[in-house]
């Protein structure tokens, strides 16, 4: 019975973490979610192997968690097969739930030698040290930061443009712990402290939310506005954007849209990810067909700027890059960009590269450990292999001095990425993406949930054009302002307001998470050297 007593207990957070994210509306379950591994923890804290037991307990719970709200990444790569699409969705369940565990054997290491204050405080440092590696490495998937679980109710966390999701994380892992102290008191039917923890409790919800509030009601945008139109051409990726449907058909498709919307004050026409096809190439581009045809149709509209995303080409004499591959035909080295494009109604053309590349997806990790991921990776942009990386353009600037950050569909995640943006005049923000691969899922909902967090952590209106949906303006405040329906094509205009000043997230970024890896590290070498001296060196008489 005990062992199914702690497997209830864990899949209960499981679960509750799962009902608590988007899009599902019930968020603040987030803030005692974790409570049940908690109690878990404590009751095993006396058990033989009991480290093991609550890391494959922690596992389990966060094995749940990860595979009901990332289910969506199979669709992805159904173009390898089932065994294809499981090995690709495995790789963020499975990894992703192993450094969630992690945390919590720390804990019990910790708690077992100084005390569970001590070792709470282990955990939270853990915790959001393993959320930053997981946005910072070659392995990086921090779609499930808990700080992102917020996102349905943005008006409550307006003080991200002070700490970003990390400052989210903080809250949700500070109120399971209270919450989890209240109910030690109660199991122990003692009331000494009761009072002073519940009253804590409703001081850590209240006060963020009460600031909150008074910043998302007092909040009041410049009057800088653009006028922008969005296109949701709806190209089916799987059967047409890159096999049924003609290129000419798919531009005639983003140019009747465009113009349909267009007036003579346009600023912006924002196209989705891998909007033009086929390949471009990026030392021939004021001959390439598809651009003619967009300078073209701008020649109406004096400021008018298209953005759109493209996949294309360069090509070296010698290897320029990491990335580059060879070429034994021409011997040559070239590098395939998933990149933007920012296309005047003049001859100039920019282009910006998607860095924040998908691992195993768009990107071979650590190559030189796990090269085999070069046999799986899925063309979702068509072509094959790993794309190249290098951003020289991270801002692009219109003929006006708009200055906009692009970001390319999974790039619009990263806080602390876009915020690197906005310290280059970046006044707006334009996600592009091609969110139909993953079907009608929780998976784009999710990721245009996200977006209203970085509105609010930069404090910039987003322009969000996807393929197939959900496209939007969102403005300064993290409010959908207005939206597509999914799997329709439509254009939408609006004016939104552009603006210059810069968050204290924007200038400072991840302190807390940054902090806490230092914290984290501490603890780590304090479990290691604990366990070393406790057992001693042994010496003979």
């Amino acid at each position: 019975m005990s062992k199914l007593k702690n497997l209830l207990l864990a899949a209960l957070t499981g679960i509750l973490l799962w009902l608590a994210w988007p899009p599902l509306p019930y968020a603040p379950l987030l803030f005692f979610a974790f409570v049940p591994l908690l109690i878990l923890a404590d009751q095993l804290k006396h058990a033989h192997k009991a480290g093991r037991k609550i890391f494959a307990n922690s596992y389990i719970g966060f094995f749940i968690w990860n595979t009901l709200c990332l289910y969506w990444i199979y669709n992805a790569g159904q173009e390898l097969g089932v065994a294809g699409a499981l090995g690709i969705v495995s790789v963020p369940l499975l990894l992703g739930s192993l450094l969630m565990s992690l945390p919590f054997l720390l804990y019990h290491r910790i708690r077992r030698n100084f005390g569970e204050n001590i070792g709470l405080a282990a955990l939270v440092c853990a915790w959001l040290g393993y959320e930053y590696l997981h946005q910072e490495w070659q392995l990086a998937f921090p779609w499930m930061t808990l700080g992102n679980g917020l996102a349905e109710y943005h008006q409550l966390v307006q003080w991200y443009e002070y700490t970003g999701v990390f400052g989210g994380s903080l809250w949700i892992l500070l109120s399971n712990i209270f919450i989890y102290k209240i109910y030690k008191i109660i199991v122990k039917e003692s009331d000494s402290k009761l009072i002073v923890r519940i009253g804590q409790l409703t001081l850590l919800l209240i006060i963020p939310i009460a600031i909150s509030l008074k910043i998302y009601f007092g909040y009041k945008e410049a009057g800088n506005p653009a006028n922008i139109v969005i296109v949701q051409p709806n190209v089916d990726p799987f059967s047409e954007k890159f096999d049924s449907m003609p290129a000419e058909m798919q531009m005639e498709r983003l140019i009747h849209l465009s113009d349909s919307l267009g007036q003579p004050n346009t600023e912006f026409f924002i196209w989705p990810e891998t909007a033009i096809i086929p390949l471009v190439r990026e030392d021939d581009l004021s001959y390439d067909p598809s651009i003619e045809l967009i300078q073209k149709f701008l020649s109406k509209y004096k400021n008018g700027n298209v953005l759109t995303g493209a996949v294309t080409v360069k090509w070296y004499n010698d290897k320029k890059t990491q990335t580059a591959r060879y070429n034994k035909e021409s011997s040559r080295y070239y590098d395939v960009y998933n990149a933007g494009l920012l296309i005047e109604n003049t001859s100039k053309v920019q282009v910006y590269h998607k860095s924040k590349l998908v691992p195993g997806v768009e990107s071979y990790p650590y190559s030189n450990v796990l090269g085999f991921l070069g046999n799986i990776v899925i063309d979702l942009g068509g072509t094959s292999g790993g794309y190249g990386k290098d951003n020289p353009n991270p801002v692009v600037y219109t003929q006006s001095g708009i200055g906009v950050a692009p970001a390319i569909c999974y790039e619009s995640i990263f806080g602390s990425f876009m915020a690197d943006h906005i310290q280059k005049d970046a006044q707006l923000l334009a996600i592009i993406t091609n969110d139909g691969w993953w079907k009608n899922t929780s998976g784009y909902k999710q990721h245009l949930q996200y977006a209203k967090l970085r509105a609010i952590e930069t404090r910039r209106s987003i322009a969000r054009s996807a393929n197939t949906g959900i496209s939007a303006f969102i403005n300064q405040r993290g409010d959908i302002i207005q939206q597509t329906e999914w799997w329709k094509q439509a254009a939408i205009k609006a004016d939104l307001n552009l603006n210059t000043e810069i968050t204290f997230y924007s200038k400072r970024g991840d302190i807390i998470a940054m902090l806490a890896c230092i914290g984290a590290g501490g603890f780590i070498a304090l479990s290691f050297l604990w366990r070393f001296i406790s057992k001693g060196p042994k010496f003979k008489s």
